[in-house]
């Protein structure tokens, strides 16, 4: 289990180093370097645009690969899609800036945004199915986490290396090419991951599926008819966590350094030991999910994000970095307390046969609404530079909505599916 869960953080990690990559640049550089033409402000949204078309492309790689996933095998989405999005990322760093080839340009960084959305829609799926189809049930949490940690891990090397360029490049070099390193360094990752990933074994659960000549024909088809509303109810739980993550990650990056003058590697530097502390609590969450239940973890963490979301955006507004710095954490533990646990609970909300489509899907589908629309409706309501008070409304109001679909889903609990099973009433 061990070498299962470590070669699955290992992929996250690079999958979303390569998708936190463009965030940071988005909200640093992309505007002025290929959107020059307009406002800062319009500068930025079109950035984010660009930034958000990767999480509209998930859904889609979701249904490619799960279809692979429930068809093939897990471990094949393991090996495409992280090869899909190391090429699309490093051929980010390569692409020439808007003084340079005109409208080309931002078209050429849609495109492989599209495509890194796309392995990456693939990217979660694979990796938890790997985890919790092999974990024991009373740990199923705790090896999910794993992947879980990834994107936490992804996060701070992408983000470490922009950090280091900032602080140590003079702004005319940093733009002209040091935001470009961290594209150019997935190619190193990319390799490393595809190494380690090609060695590994099928899952029990899909092999099993394949012995009993039980695959799904179409798995997305199966998914539509039998499990929509199970996909939607997934969907809008999982929605407070990108919108969570990407307004203390990316939007914030935007806000502090354009609107309150702070400087760039401070916020970078706030924003990383957040996501560290969230990162190291991510196993602390998922012992507590096996212990206490998953659907538990979930509706504390929503009820945190909906509590502290307008305290949020008054620290944020003091331009203080200490202030802004236990904004940030808090936000981010609030976030992990629901997150830490979903790589167990959302598989297990589906049945094997359509389960790394199922959970790909209802999984990215979130993005769209939590990560490609909240950095454009932030930085629309807080354009103006006055204090972010509809942000965090905005924030508050999809956690309403995330509390309110976990709610409306069961317990996983190995405990909790005994007991229903005991009380259930015998069939005739």
């Amino acid at each position: 289990m061990l070498r299962l869960a470590a070669a699955s953080m290992v992929g996250t990690t690079i999958e979303f180093y390569d998708f936190f990559a463009y965030g940071t640049a988005a909200a640093l550089v992309l505007g002025p370097l290929f959107f020059p033409t307009v406002s800062p402000l319009v500068g930025t949204l079109a950035a984010f645009g660009t930034f958000g078309i990767g999480f509209i492309a998930r859904p889609l790689g979701s249904v490619l690969f799960g279809h692979i996933g429930d068809r093939l095998g897990r471990r094949p989405v393991l090996v495409f899609s992280l090869l899909l999005t190391g090429i699309a990322t490093v051929a980010v760093g390569f692409v020439p800036t808007y003084h340079r080839i005109g409208v080309a340009a931002p078209l050429l960084l849609l495109v492989l945004r599209f495509l890194q959305g796309l392995g990456v829609g693939g990217e979660w799926g694979g990796a938890v199915l790997l985890t919790t189809e092999h974990a024991p049930a009373h740990r199923r949490v705790l090896w999910s986490s794993f992947p879980q940690t990834g994107p936490s891990v992804g996060f701070l090397l992408a983000n470490g290396i922009t950090l280091t360029l900032s602080a140590t490049l003079p702004d005319d070099l940093f733009l002209s090419w040091g935001w470009r390193v961290p594209f150019w360094a997935a190619g190193v990752l990319a390799a490393a991951g595809l190494l380690l990933r090609t060695q590994l074994a099928e899952t029990p659960a899909f092999q099993a599926l394949a012995e009993n000549e039980n695959r799904a024909t179409l798995p997305f088809t199966e998914v539509v008819r039998g499990h929509w509303r199970l996909v939607l109810l997934t969907a809008g739980g999982l929605s407070i966590g990108y919108s969570v993550f990407y307004t203390v990650t990316t939007w914030s990056l935007a806000y502090g350094t354009e609107y309150l003058g702070i400087d760039r590697t401070l916020m970078l530097g706030c924003v990383m030991v957040a996501v560290a502390v969230s990162g190291a609590a991510t196993p602390v969450v998922a012992l507590l999910g096996d212990r206490f239940g998953r659907r538990t973890l979930c509706l504390t963490g929503c009820t945190a994000v909906a509590l502290w979301m307008f305290p949020l955006m008054g620290l944020l507004r003091t331009g203080r970095p200490l202030l802004i710095l236990l904004g940030f954490v808090v936000a981010m533990l609030a976030f992990i307390t629901a997150f830490g646990v979903v790589g167990a609970y959302v598989p297990e909300l589906y049945e094997a046969r359509v389960r790394c489509t199922g959970a790909s899907v209802g999984y990215n589908l979130a993005g769209v609404l939590g990560g490609a629309v909240t950095p454009l409706v932030a930085t629309a309501t807080a354009g103006s530079g006055g204090p972010p008070w509809g942000v965090a409304a905005y924030l508050t109001g999809i956690a309403l909505l995330s509390l309110g679909c976990f709610l409306l889903l069961p317990e996983t609990h190995p405990a909790a599916i005994a007991s229903r099973a005991a009380t259930d009433p015998a069939p005739a």
